[in-house]
């Protein structure tokens, strides 16, 4: 498909259209550990219209990218653009791999098939003490092989975080770079702010900051997690409705909705055992009548006794489902 941007106007077409809340996608498996198609398109349906989510981003590590294969990563690039096609929403797909011929394969993937951006992490760089070289000659590879526009990610999983000043460097220097998530504390994506202007839209993904950041830095973008489907219904859309207060200048009344949330969030942290946030989140989706199912290894599922602490904390966080779906 031919892209609506090319990578000199691609900056100005992320700002555009590059908004709002984005939904990190969790990857559905049947009993047996094949992907639930179905349930994925469900899922990604119900997300769209009824929960006011305006992109997925797709095969992150929420997606459990790493236990995917090549192609079963792609089938999902390919399911969330069909969906997100049909809603009027967006799609940017995780490209992210140690393998450098990978990474490519995977954003030339996304951009045959229609997705809007990609995201890729920052690498694993073995016996590098210094990598801001590397790191720029890193993401210029990617961009000279694709004309998608990229979203870098920083994150504490690599080794190391990108400095602020450096991911400025690399949007100045690449056209195609447009966004950023930026996994760090808040002093490090508040300076990226700063320094970036419009070359860059910084975000990160924690649904706490979201609100303090769109008042006090300006953002319009939640790039992205798992909150915006774990802590709505089809009838209780508060994070979408404190987004808009938001957005609107309405600010008294968005933090009033968002100290709403309080109860979701604690039954979210105070529910999730160490080690299992994937399984945690895929059986809360279940309780909100989400797709979920297991996880694949090297990542455990819950015991039957966490299941059961899963289970209370959300019938004690005020959510109410539309429809409960067993949860099996």
């Amino acid at each position: 498909m031919t892209l609506p941007y090319t990578p000199a106007t691609a900056k100005e077409y992320a700002r555009q259209h590059l908004r709002g809340i984005w939904a990190a996608a969790m990857t559905p498996f049947r009993a047996d550990r094949s992907i639930d198609e179905e349930g994925l398109r469900r899922n990604l349906q119900h997300w769209f219209n009824d929960l006011g989510i305006d992109g997925v981003f797709v095969a992150g590590k929420q997606g459990e990218y790493y236990a995917l294969s090549i192609e079963e990563r792609k089938r999902l690039c390919h399911v969330a653009v069909e969906e997100a096609r049909r809603a009027g929403a967006r799609v940017i797909f995780s490209a992210s791999d140690q393998n450098m011929d990978t990474v490519i394969d995977l954003a030339r993937h996304a951009e045959a098939v229609g997705a809007d951006w990609v995201v890729v992490h920052a690498p694993v760089l073995h016996f590098v003490h210094d990598p801001d070289e590397t790191l720029r000659a890193y993401y210029r590879r990617v961009a000279d092989a694709t004309g998608i526009g990229i979203a870098l990610w920083s994150h504490p999983d690599s080794g190391y975080l990108m400095k602020p000043e450096l991911c400025a460097q690399i949007a100045r220097e690449i056209p195609s770079v447009v966004a950023i998530k930026y996994s760090v504390p808040r002093p490090m994506y508040v300076e990226l702010t700063r320094l970036a202007g419009e070359t860059l839209i910084v975000s990160t993904a924690s649904e706490e900051e979201w609100l303090d950041n769109i008042v006090e830095l300006g953002w319009r973008l939640y790039l992205c997690s798992a909150p915006p489907f774990l802590m709505q219904t089809a009838e209780d859309r508060r994070m979408r409705d404190y987004t808009d207060a938001a957005f609107a200048g309405r600010i008294d009344e968005a933090r009033r909705i968002s100290a709403s949330l309080e109860p979701v969030r604690r039954a979210l942290k105070s529910s999730r055992p160490p080690g299992k946030p994937h399984a945690q989140q895929k059986y809360w989706m279940e309780l909100l009548g989400q797709a979920g199912g297991p996880v694949r290894p090297p990542m455990l599922d819950l015991t039957e006794a966490e299941r059961e602490s899963v289970r209370r904390a959300f019938d004690a966080s005020g959510l109410k489902p539309t429809v409960r779906v067993p949860a099996h």
